[in-house]
């Protein structure tokens, strides 16, 4: 191996550390029977990732970032594929604009956005905190399923709708009965992609969380606070597992990588 292979090898392991590092880390103290957290453990035990199933805090904010979650998903899906379709078929004007316009979610922090929100929907609607979580998380969603299903419908073609129209279908009748069908691969790695985005969001659900409500990464921050046991550490490896398994599932079966 020549020395710019080895320098080439050396720096693939360093930004592989870089990344991994600290998910084997809290993967190795999820397994701590310590009292509190510490790496490397002194002694290794089950507890912590059964304690996660009893604390009260943890389920009542599990089922508001499912909800939210799957709910945000379901709208976003609902504006983008209809968006997604429209710039990839429909010669709009200014389409291009609309496709910068859409990135803005992803450029602007999520601070800023979460900022925007508390102040123009809580504070001057008195919107309900789970609907305000619903808007402000569908809103950084909706890019994320158009750019994931233009990328789908970009690699379907165009004139499998056409001929269906030419054969007497409506529009509407050809992209429920031609061009869905052909693109559910897409869809479903947009849901995939998106939910994980939602559960996983912290700066926009930092702001827009409220008394009794809260999101489980934000629950998780708040524990923290108060408690220094392997807890957290416990239910991060088990969030992680779970998202690992998802994703692996996804792309196994529908080639998700395909799309994103």
């Amino acid at each position: 191996m020549n020395p710019v292979s080895r320098a080439a090898v050396a720096m693939l392991a360093a930004v592989l550390l870089f990344l991994l590092g600290p998910f084997v880390v809290i993967f190795v103290a999820g397994f701590s029977g310590d009292e509190t957290l510490r790496f490397p453990p002194q002694s290794w035990s089950l507890r912590w990732l059964a304690h996660v199933f009893t604390v009260e805090a943890f389920q009542r904010s599990l089922v508001t970032s499912l909800v939210v979650g799957f709910g945000s998903t379901l709208v976003a899906l609902a504006l983008g594929v209809p968006v997604a379709y429209a710039l990839s078929r429909g010669k709009l004007p200014g389409a291009e604009v609309v496709r910068t316009l859409l990135t803005l979610p992803l450029i602007v922090p999520g601070i800023i956005v979460g900022l925007a929100l508390l102040n123009h929907g809580v504070l001057a609607f008195d919107l309900p905190v789970t609907l305000t979580l619903l808007i402000g998380h569908t809103t950084l969603l909706v890019p994320y399923t158009v750019r994931v299903v233009g990328s789908s419908l970009a690699n379907l073609r165009t004139d499998i709708d056409e001929a269906a129209i030419t054969l007497g279908a409506t529009r509407l009748q050809a992209f429920f009965k031609v061009v869905l069908p052909n693109i559910r691969g897409g869809v479903a790695a947009a849901f995939v992609l998106a939910f994980i985005t939602s559960f996983n969001q912290v700066p926009v659900s930092l702001f827009l969380t409220g008394p009794g409500v809260s999101t489980l990464p934000i629950e998780m921050m708040a524990y923290m606070e108060t408690s220094y046991d392997p807890s957290i550490a416990a239910l991060s490896t088990l969030l992680v597992v779970f998202t690992i398994v998802l994703v692996a599932a996804t792309e196994r079966l529908l080639g998700i990588s395909k799309y994103v």
